[in-house]
């Protein structure tokens, strides 16, 4: 995958020049205030740095699945936003149209240094069909078009990759090349061993992910509601757990394939009912009964798990143990999220969705070595798959 030698901001002239710079401020909002910075915040060090170095910094970005203009789906409250964190002015180009005349004044207008961000790219319905107008409008603005957003990064629309059709100068941010540099390397060229740690509750959609790892990895272990479907594939019951009949051939030939490489749980908190406080109790391997279900890995499990985590150099993570929106079945994936917490020289990536959701939920997000900010994208990536929010920039 040649994804890591991908240009970034430092290859280039920026002085003088506009830069269009696509983000990733797809924020949670309420009543039109932003509930959670962190997406504005970690664009930060690419529009700083572009700022330092007297670019005109044009930034855009979706918010949402607007169908159409829509005032709920405005960048407004991020441009405040971006203001405040930035201590200078941010000028919102309030415009339906995106690109249209307001936009267009507004970057005639700019002096070097001077940030300036545009409307929700998804006001325009072309956006997310990649149209060639939309993309030769955006390229309008740019003399440099760099992508920082991650999170988009598995999709081809006009603002990641229409654009670099028509601006030369296509290169990388800060973010994305973090995300190339550590999700790439550390399924690409791990420093060993490489333990992948794979949960969430289908394995239908980890098949590609499973797959593409088995060959890379020196373990892999499985939790959460995928694991029932392997443990039915070999000869268990699972009761009323989580399970994909259709599945279980190919659980048995990946388990077949894998041999020791694979690690599944030895065993499981069961439950009455799909309840936080439900009748629970641990049982071994095989000894779910038939009106219970499996909503956690068990204490056996969590110290095998952690005990061949403490012996590796890089793991990746995607995926919670088990059921952790309810506290009573975090237990499996808090300890995961401990262990690697404490790991002292090893790369710790968070692959994106549930599994950077229940880190932070443990207050331990500061101790792992990169989480991911783009869920179908990081997944996609682990799938061993080209992103073509990445393929489109230049290379080194």
């Amino acid at each position: 995958m040649s994804m890591t030698n991908k240009k970034t901001i430092e290859d280039v002239a920026v002085q003088g020049k506009r830069v269009l710079v696509r983000c990733d401020f797809n924020v949670p909002l309420k009543e039109g205030a932003i509930t959670d910075d962190t997406r504005i915040v970690a664009a930060l060090p690419t529009v700083q740095y572009l700022i330092n170095n007297g670019a005109k910094v044009i930034l855009c970005s979706h918010l949402g699945k607007p169908k159409g203009p829509a005032p709920e789906f405005s960048l407004a409250p991020v441009a405040a936003r971006l203001s405040e964190l930035l201590g200078k002015d941010v000028v919102f180009a309030a415009d339906d149209n995106v690109v249209g005349e307001n936009a267009q004044k507004a970057v005639a207008e700019m002096k070097d240094g001077d940030v300036v961000l545009l409307e929700n790219t998804r006001y325009r319905a072309e956006e997310t069909k990649n149209g060639e107008a939309l993309s030769k409008e955006f390229s309008s603005l740019a003399d440099v078009f760099v992508d920082d957003a991650f999170g988009t990064a598995h999709r081809a629309h006009c603002s990641n990759v229409g654009v670099t059709q028509y601006v030369k100068d296509s290169v990388a941010g800060y973010l994305i090349q973090k995300e190339i540099q550590y999700l790439g390397n550390a399924v690409n060229a791990p420093v060993r061993p490489l333990v992948a740690v794979l949960g969430g509750s289908k394995v239908s959609s980890k098949i590609s992910v499973i797959e593409n790892l088995l060959d890379k990895v020196d373990k892999l272990l499985i939790g959460g509601g995928m694991a029932y479907t392997f443990m039915k594939a070999k000869g268990y019951e699972v009761g009323d757990s989580l399970l994909e009949p259709d599945f279980i051939d190919y659980a048995k030939d990946m388990m077949a394939k894998a041999g020791d490489k694979l690690v599944l749980p030895v065993d499981t908190v069961i439950g009455k009912d799909f309840d936080n406080d439900t009748e629970t109790k641990v049982v071994p391997e095989g000894g779910i009964e038939a009106g219970w279900q499996g909503l956690d890995i068990g204490p056996k499990t969590v110290e095998l798990f952690s005990n061949i985590l403490k012996t590796a150099k890089t793991v990746v993570w995607n995926g919670p143990m088990g059921v952790f929106e309810m506290p009573n079945f975090a237990k499996g994936t808090n300890a995961i999220a401990q262990v690697l917490a404490t790991l002292e020289d090893a790369t710790t990536v968070i692959g994106g969705g549930d599994s950077v959701a229940a880190v932070n939920q443990a207050g331990l997000g500061d101790k792992m070595t990169h989480i991911s900010t783009g869920g179908g994208a990081s997944l996609e990536y682990l799938e061993g798959k080209d992103l073509p929010g990445i393929a489109a920039l230049n290379d080194k």
